[in-house]
């Protein structure tokens, strides 16, 4: 039976399939978006507003490649976690559900921020931007506040794991001392 409830961690490499699937899908749909987006501009390059609208679509497509990466890095983690290691760069090991939800969160940050400024470039100025640009400010800082508090927190636990250990090494190195100043061997 333990064998059994062990291998249906494998039922995670759907997850990880569908993550890579849906990762090189928006990769993909990113490089042709970015081929014609050049091409396009290469054609109308002596008409106004051509480099704002290229600015635009560049700042569009930046958002493309960081949801990309983002599902990238859902496949590589959910992999790390549940099936085994990969051969990936430290920067991307994922050690720990906590560590990849970080990850996702500072993804989810630079993509909120992306499409924001996609917006003010965009602006027409008849619109308020205010209201839009405030939900996605206090949004990105409830995010940081949580990862903060969370790591806050994990190194808090690491520092004092459990307030009895704390009282236990105490009085391990206090009997620890008192045998040395008996003159019992220490080690």
């Amino acid at each position: 039976m333990r064998n059994i409830v062990s291998s249906t961690r494998y039922i995670v490499l759907l997850g990880v399939i569908a993550s890579l699937l849906l990762s090189a899908g928006v990769f993909l749909l990113g490089l042709i978006q970015t081929v014609l987006m050049i091409k396009d501009a290469v054609f109308i390059l002596g008409e106004e507003e051509v480099a704002k609208q290229f600015a635009i679509a560049a700042i569009t497509m930046a958002d493309f490649f960081l949801i990309a990466a983002g599902l990238y890095i859902v496949a590589t983690g959910l992999h790390e976690l549940f099936i085994g290691s990969l051969d990936l760069p430290n920067w991307l090991l994922t050690k720990s559900f906590e560590d990849l939800k970080e990850k996702l969160i500072n993804i989810i940050v630079v993509v909120l921020a992306v499409t924001f400024l996609s917006e003010v470039t965009n602006w027409d100025g008849t619109s308020n931007l205010l209201p839009y640009g405030a939900a996605i400010s206090l949004l990105i800082l409830a995010l940081t506040a949580f990862t903060f508090l969370k790591r806050d927190k994990k190194e808090r636990e690491v520092v004092y794991p459990n307030a009895l250990d704390k009282i236990e090494l105490k009085k391990s190195s206090k009997m620890s001392s008192e045998k040395q100043f008996i003159g019992e061997p220490h080690g």
